[in-house]
């Protein structure tokens, strides 16, 4: 188990802001990369550009709405041929997702963030699922920029400077 321990309610501010964070970074790489390229891997064996997005925002949809709402199922279902193929889908598809979790963390109650729930096979307390979903989005960014190099582009500026 996580040490469960209270985490001060000024924590989610900053919660918020890697929330924001992320959504800016993956729609500036979907901005960056041309829409051409969408389908293809870096390597044999990795999701392509889109995929890659995808699954880094489809993780705080599934992750949000299983282990934070208690749902059995998810708020939307994505169209894949749009999200996978074109701009705008995939724009589109990242937008919802990051409102959809930014609205579930502002309005979650304090009494809930501290609840312990089994996640992934361990226990910890419900704010913490956060940090956990921060850390999931920087490790596949970091894999998609992968995807701009082997196109012979940089990856969009990072966003701090």
């Amino acid at each position: 188990m996580r040490q469960a321990f209270p985490m001060p309610p000024e924590y989610r501010d900053i919660q918020i802001r890697a929330q924001e964070t992320q959504r800016n970074l993956l729609l500036s790489m979907v901005d960056s990369m041309p829409e051409q390229l969408y389908r293809l891997a870096a390597a044999p064996g990795q999701r392509d550009f889109a995929q890659q997005i995808h699954h880094a925002a489809n993780a705080d949809v599934f992750i949000v709405s299983r282990y934070i709402l208690g749902w059995d199922s998810l708020p939307f279902r994505a169209d894949t041929a749009a999200v996978f193929n074109t701009r705008a889908g995939l724009h589109e598809f990242v937008s919802r997702a990051y409102a959809f979790s930014l609205q579930t963390l502002k309005g979650q109650a304090g009494e809930d963030r501290q609840t312990t729930i089994w996640y992934f096979g361990q226990k910890m307390p419900k704010w913490m699922i956060w940090d956990e979903l921060n850390q999931h989005t920087v490790w596949t960014a970091g894999q998609i920029v992968a995807n701009f190099r082997a196109q012979g582009m940089a990856p969009p500026p990072f966003l701090y400077f």
